[in-house]
């Protein structure tokens, strides 16, 4: 705290005369912060009068649609497509991550041109492309290789399949925006692995495979693990990211998804604005629900440094004592 001090005894006193007296501490004062305080909550109280005065909230006509089955279909398919392409990001930036750390030229190459790809092309430019996937093929044929070149020549008839689906019952509009969210959070996941594998130690490496232990062994029981501690923190932050673009999904276009839902709603009605209020507030909240959890999350892998921390100040105060 910021002080004032009065002059002391000793200081006004003669010499010989008894000791000082104590310091007196007078607080500094902050006249800026109560204007700047003031300020902000004027603000804030004009904010919340226009809320509730201003018609083009809307508020009963957005409480009457928001919970409607549609919308709520919209919420169960927007949570189930980013649990899904957080899932299977994860999985496959493990593997790119693995994958790039490889002392195989090729293995690395690919990785690095996995993780360039998917970061340079936006998610809604994926979105559209994996939408329109099914003009490259129409059908699918699974059988020889080939065969209309040399099946000819042996006598032998060039329809041999085994397998033959047509594309558009395999690529849904659901598949399509699951695979464009999740291969590009594959490439983020990519570089947030390999630099959570990177801050181990490599010490500790060594000392395993000197043990006698494979690499995925290490890998799955010793560097991993304390790597999750730098891993998991921007995880949650990709997750909240997810959830937020699959409102992108809706360029596929997925119909079942929240943002399009009530996008539908305003149009229908011609009253948008409402319904532009109550994607946010679907939004705010299922953020939050996350955020707790990786609040949590959070705090049983760092539980172990902060006991660590506690017993070095204790350390401290032990030794001044």
């Amino acid at each position: 705290m910021n002080t004032r001090t009065g002059p002391s005894r000793a200081e006004t006193s003669p010499p010989g005369t008894g000791a000082p007296e104590l310091i007196r501490a007078v607080p500094v004062r902050h006249p800026g912060r109560w204007v700047a305080a003031g300020v902000l909550l004027v603000l804030a109280a004009m904010f919340v009068h226009m809320l509730v005065t201003n018609e083009a909230f809307n508020w009963p006509f957005m409480a009457a649609n928001m919970f409607s089955e549609p919308v709520l279909l919209g919420v169960r398919t927007t949570l189930v497509l980013t649990v899904l392409a957080m899932l299977i990001g994860v999985l496959v930036g493990v593997v790119v991550a693995i994958m790039r750390l490889s002392g195989n030229p090729v293995l690395a190459g690919v990785g690095w041109l996995y993780t360039w790809f998917f970061r340079a092309v936006p998610r809604l430019v994926l979105c559209v492309l994996f939408g329109n996937l099914g003009v490259l093929y129409n059908r699918i044929d699974l059988g020889l290789p080939f065969d209309h070149y040399w099946a000819p020549l042996l006598g032998l008839d060039t329809g041999a399949r085994f397998f033959s689906f047509d594309t558009r019952d395999l690529l849904t509009p659901f598949v399509a925006a699951l695979l464009a969210l999740a291969l590009s959070e594959g490439a983020y996941m990519a570089e947030i692995v390999r630099a959570g594998l990177q801050s181990v130690d490599p010490g500790q490496t060594e000392a395993a495979q000197a043990l006698g232990m494979r690499r995925f062994t290490v890998l799955r029981r010793i560097t991993l693990p304390q790597a999750l501690r730098v891993i998991v923190p921007p995880t949650g932050n990709e997750a909240t990211a997810m959830l937020k673009d699959t409102s992108l999904v809706a360029y596929v276009p997925l119909t079942t998804e929240l943002w399009f839902q009530l996008q539908a709603i305003g149009n229908r009605t011609y009253d948008p604005f409402p319904m532009l209020v109550a994607a946010c507030l679907w939004y705010l909240a299922i953020t939050s629900v996350f955020m707790v959890g990786q609040y949590l999350l959070e705090r049983s892998f760092t539980k172990g440094d902060r006991r660590a921390g506690a017993g070095v100040r204790l350390l401290r105060v032990q030794a001044r004592n």
